[in-house]
């Protein structure tokens, strides 16, 4: 069955890093790409299949991976710090699970307790979301802010690895600017020690 949903809040978001960067200075998304978008009334997650000649983007969302987005936060940040990897649905060992769309659109949402493996973001429990799930969401999301304002680049493992270094802080506190550079530096350091 073919749906044609609109999405009037996917928006086109140009940097200067975007626009220097190996893509094909055409398009800002390529068929492959994750991508979110809040419609207003729902959020959705999906994968671009191809782009027509005027623009117009075909979403893939086939399987249950893709589709409505449950219960969480989304986070817009620059598209030009989200690493592009294989895939781009994480669970975190914190608790919670990210999805990092290529357009810049950061959906996180609590780690379902029985899982299918093809379910994505996609869970449609209307149970309030625990305390202690609140509190992860807030300290990544806060995390994700501060990787955003220093540049650095989104993939899971920078994201654990500030989320990590935030923990001997208070939530509200990770965005003071003197506490958020001590968290991205030791970000910084653990990554430069990972890679290397």
């Amino acid at each position: 069955m073919a749906v044609e949903m609109r999405l009037p809040a996917v928006h086109k978001h140009i940097s200067l890093a975007a626009s220097q960067s190996n893509r094909d200075d055409k398009h800002l998304v390529v068929p492959g790409d994750v991508i979110t978008s809040d419609t207003g009334f729902m959020r959705v997650g999906a994968e671009v299949q191809s782009i027509f000649s005027d623009g117009a983007l075909s979403l893939h969302t086939r399987s249950l991976k893709y589709g409505k987005l449950g219960q969480g936060v989304l986070v817009f940040v620059s598209p030009s710090i989200v690493k592009r990897q294989k895939t781009h649905f994480h669970n975190l060992p914190c608790g919670a699970s990210i999805i990092l769309g290529n357009n810049g659109y950061v959906w996180l949402y609590p780690t379902p307790g029985q899982q299918d493996e093809e379910a994505g973001g996609y869970y449609t429990s209307m149970e309030p979301v625990s305390l202690s799930d609140r509190e992860v969401i807030s300290r990544l999301r806060n995390c994700l802010l501060a990787l955003a304002a220093h540049k650095v680049l989104l993939y899971d493992t920078s994201v654990l690895y500030c989320y990590e270094a935030s923990l001997p802080q208070q939530i509200k506190d990770i965005l003071k600017p003197e506490i958020m550079e001590e968290i991205i530096l030791e970000t910084r350091q653990r990554l430069v020690e990972h890679e290397g």
